[in-house]
């Protein structure tokens, strides 16, 4: 099922990429052209195009990478008793990267969670070759997007080395290609959701990321000391199915509760017909 959602998300990259390259209304170089077809991949190696989902992880969390202020950091930086988003995307990115940040600020934007006190928000170009002012350009228009007051704090984008890049990317499961003859990659898209300790709680695919299951992997993750009641409840209606990357309703959970209801109703009925007994007899 992996193999099959990672090869439609390439194979819609590369065919919709001219359509949708300047998503954002700002024309990049690299852009696939009219025709182009991913010539320099072959097809065994699009079948390393993956996001396998490595769940319960360890993120290596002592990695160097640079911010967009030209920083020197570690990952270890983002993790301070907040779950945190990891996005993999590249700033570059002709169609899916642009998709799928547009996506998450989408769903972000309905959350009455709050970025910076709730969770962090960690954006990592798995492109060796781009820069901390691509790093901040992307930023800037995204926490504008976000339009949250603690955005600018809690989003961190992030540019890198290969090997660095290539330890977090393998840790977390996510597998690219990149095509010599575009200048582009191919590559899945989604993001991961960790543990305020760095490990892979929970994976969310796609370009368009449910505020449901957004909140509820976030609220999860934060072992429940983020999020309301209410979201301790639906975590026992809902379960995360690895495979889709979702939460499902579960059918025996919700029947289980609608019986406590129904009894504890029922109790509730008793007791006060009792009461009205007892005042009527004196």
């Amino acid at each position: 099922m992996r193999h099959h959602l990672a090869a439609a998300a390439v194979a819609l990259s590369l065919a919709a990429a001219p359509a949708l390259a300047q998503y954002d209304g700002v024309p990049r170089p690299g852009m696939m052209a009219k025709g182009d077809r991913p010539a320099g991949i072959t097809p065994n190696e699009l079948k390393k195009v993956e996001f396998a989902q490595r769940l319960d992880v360890q993120v290596p969390l002592d990695l160097p990478f640079t911010d967009e202020a030209g920083q020197a950091v570690t990952l270890a930086r983002y993790f301070d008793g907040r779950p945190v988003i990891l996005a993999l995307v590249y700033y570059e990115c002709p169609m899916l990267c642009v998709q799928a940040l547009n996506g998450l600020v989408k769903s972000l934007k309905t959350l009455s969670l709050e970025p910076g006190r709730d969770y962090e928000i960690v954006t990592l170009s798995f492109n060796p070759r781009e820069t901390p002012a691509q790093a901040r350009e992307r930023k800037q228009h995204y926490v504008e997007r976000l339009g949250r007051e603690g955005g600018a704090a809690a989003w961190h984008f992030l540019t890198g080395k290969d090997a660095a890049i290539r330890l977090l990317t393998d840790a977390v499961g996510f597998h690219f290609v990149y095509d010599e003859r575009t200048g582009q990659y191919a590559h899945p898209t989604g993001i991961v959701v960790l543990t305020p300790q760095g490990r892979t709680s929970k994976y969310i695919y796609g370009l368009d990321y449910g505020p449901r299951d957004l909140r509820l992997a976030l609220v999860e993750a934060a072992g429940g000391k983020i999020g309301t009641p209410v979201d301790s409840l639906l975590l026992y209606c809902f379960h995360y199915d690895p495979e889709q990357g979702k939460y499902g309703l579960v059918l025996m959970n919700v029947l289980r509760l609608a019986g406590v209801v129904t009894v504890a109703c029922i109790g509730a009925f008793i007791l006060i017909m009792r009461r009205r007994e007892t005042r009527a007899r004196k």
